[in-house]
């Protein structure tokens, strides 16, 4: 019992966080209709900015790591990716009025990862004093990629398959309507050498302004002796500029809930209980990484809380164009209204309590 209400008491007192303050802040502005705006260019340059920083200190971390501690947590981050599209294909997509392939690209959205989720769990990591290895933020790209592949690729099987089938009925209708008999060997389209193509779908998602961002950084890190710089510039506005972000996120949260409304509410029970399903298995095999490799609980947090969160920047630019079939006001509309808040104010909160409980035991 002892553990349960020490987890029960941290999961509350991170309620009270100014990160999430600003999140709640944002959506209730919203609600009551203010005027307020932040400017589109000032929301692009905050979320650079946090990733760069963020990508900066894991480059740091990297250049004096052991690769090998890397490795066990990138696999599980790559398999996490996956199996979140899978679990929608094969929960979402089969709930009454849900098209198949709106669910699929709303399971690649949500295992695909938030960058400015993930600033949120590091900075909160670092006002309790949560220790994490910095490198733990390059696990981004080992979920995001692998999920974003996944869901165009099982997209495009669907699709091909859907498209196939109704071939074959088109041309047997007309074969039995001009021969006047049963048709047995109307004629089928040819499908050989139709293949999904990975690497554009790859190079999409390392284009796309969030990765370029984290990756960027995480060169530069490596690369370069970027520390005064950083100690300097980058880490001191890191907060600040994590509040505004929160307070952007809070009012489009609200402003997308009305885009929601068009798709269902299996997208809205989806994208409330998907985040924190999809962290809890992060950071059950986060726990066997720490078991094995050592790896630090921190750093189980944030594979949970990328996990937990979905793609706000590459994801939706890179599945509108992978799939062009999908409903964006589905996935975009799941995310960004319940998603996204639900990551932020509950499972940031949840994971960084269940972490300090098990600290304290």
């Amino acid at each position: 019992m002892d553990f349960f209400s020490d987890f029960l008491t941290l999961f509350l007192g991170k309620l009270q966080s100014p990160t999430l303050g600003f999140l709640i802040g944002g959506m209730v502005v919203a609600a009551v209709n203010s005027r307020l705006a932040i400017p589109d260019p000032i929301y692009k340059f905050i979320v650079f900015m946090l990733l760069l920083k963020v990508g900066l200190s894991g480059g740091i971390a990297i250049r004096n790591a052991n690769l090998l501690e890397m490795l066990l947590p990138a696999v599980f981050a790559m398999i996490v990716g996956i199996l979140i599209v899978f679990i929608g294909r094969y929960t979402l997509a089969k709930l009454p009025k849900v098209k198949t392939v709106d669910a699929i690209a709303t399971a690649g959205l949500f295992g695909a990862v938030s960058g400015s989720t993930l600033a949120a769990g590091l900075t909160i990591l670092e006002t309790e004093d949560i220790f994490f290895e910095p490198w733990a933020a390059a696990l981004y790209p080992f979920m995001d990629i692998p999920a974003l592949v996944t869901a165009i690729v099982l997209a495009s099987i669907y699709v091909s398959k859907q498209r196939d089938a109704a071939y074959e009925d088109l041309s047997k209708q007309e074969y039995q309507s001009k021969q006047g008999i049963t048709a047995r060997g109307y004629p089928k389209r040819n499908t050989a050498d139709k293949r999904v193509e990975i690497w554009p779908i790859v190079q999409e998602s390392l284009q796309g302004s969030a990765l370029s961002a984290l990756l960027l950084g995480l060169a530069l890190g490596i690369l370069t002796r970027p520390e005064s710089v950083y100690d300097s510039f980058f880490n001191p506005l890191f907060r600040g500029l994590l509040s505004i972000l929160m307070l952007v996120m809070g009012m489009e949260a609200t402003a997308r809930i009305g885009e929601l409304r068009k798709v269902g509410q299996w997208y809205a029970i989806y994208a409330f209980v998907g985040p924190l399903l999809h962290g809890f298995i992060a950071f059950g095999l986060g726990m066997i990484a720490h078991y094995i490799t050592g790896f630090s609980l921190g750093g189980v947090v944030i594979m949970a809380v990328i996990a937990a969160s979905s793609s706000d920047i590459s994801g939706p630019p890179t599945l509108r164009a992978g799939i062009p079939s999908a409903n964006p006001s589905a996935y975009i509309g799941s995310s960004t209204a319940v998603g996204t808040p639900v990551a932020l104010a509950l499972g940031i909160p949840l994971f960084i309590g269940l972490a300090q409980a098990l600290i304290g035991n």
